[in-house]
């Protein structure tokens, strides 16, 4: 029989920690070990328990979702975080996800969305609710200063995939304006995944903004 994927929740409103432990306990391979209202019992959850996963809010009281998440990570650096969120702010999703979050959904996801996600990360995979990628990517590409020529670690072909990336467009854009086949640039996104130690598309980007 196959071991539950252990979850931690992490939200400030007991009502919605009742609707997820609910939702988490219906389901034979998830289980809810914590639950924590704060950053600081998220922190010392994750420490007692190491859960498989961590499903955590951005609005806390005191310390900050994205400071917990840093935290959580320290504490039990094999736990996977989920940011689970109502926020529109897209700087603080991409600092969760520089603070070490595998992903992100909207409270407003349905169950089967949220449970292929929490499935998902704890699998190593991240994931990102539709809708929020772009916006993410499209935070990350802002801002006036010039883009090199290309990434120190890339080749120029992989920097002219990466530049591309950051601007919000899937493969199958990039591979158009790049006269590449679809194939061939996964395999430059997989290449960058390992030379960048990213895990995913947006910590791609995020890797880009940092050699701006």
């Amino acid at each position: 029989m196959t071991t539950p994927i252990r979850i931690g929740v992490v939200d400030d409103h007991p009502m919605f920690r009742r609707g997820l432990r609910g939702l988490l306990e219906s389901v034979g391979d998830t289980t809810v070990v914590g639950e924590a209202a704060s950053g600081e019992e998220a922190v010392r959850l994750a420490a007692e328990h190491r859960p498989d996963v961590v499903l955590m809010d951005l609005n806390l009281p005191g310390m900050s979702g994205v400071e917990a998440t840093r935290q959580v990570l320290r504490a039990s650096p094999d736990t996977a975080v989920l940011v689970i969120t109502m926020v529109e702010d897209d700087d603080a999703l991409v600092s969760a996800i520089e603070a070490g979050a595998r992903g992100y959904v909207l409270k407003g996801a349905g169950q089967e969305e949220l449970l292929a996600a929490v499935r998902a990360v704890s699998s190593g995979a991240a994931v990102f609710g539709r809708g929020l990628t772009a916006r993410v990517l499209g935070s990350v590409r802002a801002g006036g200063r010039p883009r090199p020529v290309s990434v120190p670690g890339l080749s120029d072909r992989e920097s002219e995939v990466l530049r591309l990336l950051a601007d919000g467009h899937d493969n199958a854009v990039i591979a158009r304006r790049l006269g590449l086949t679809v194939k061939t640039v996964q395999n430059h996104v997989s290449r960058m995944l390992v030379k960048l130690d990213a895990r995913n598309r947006v910590e791609l980007a995020l890797r880009f903004r940092g050699a701006r």
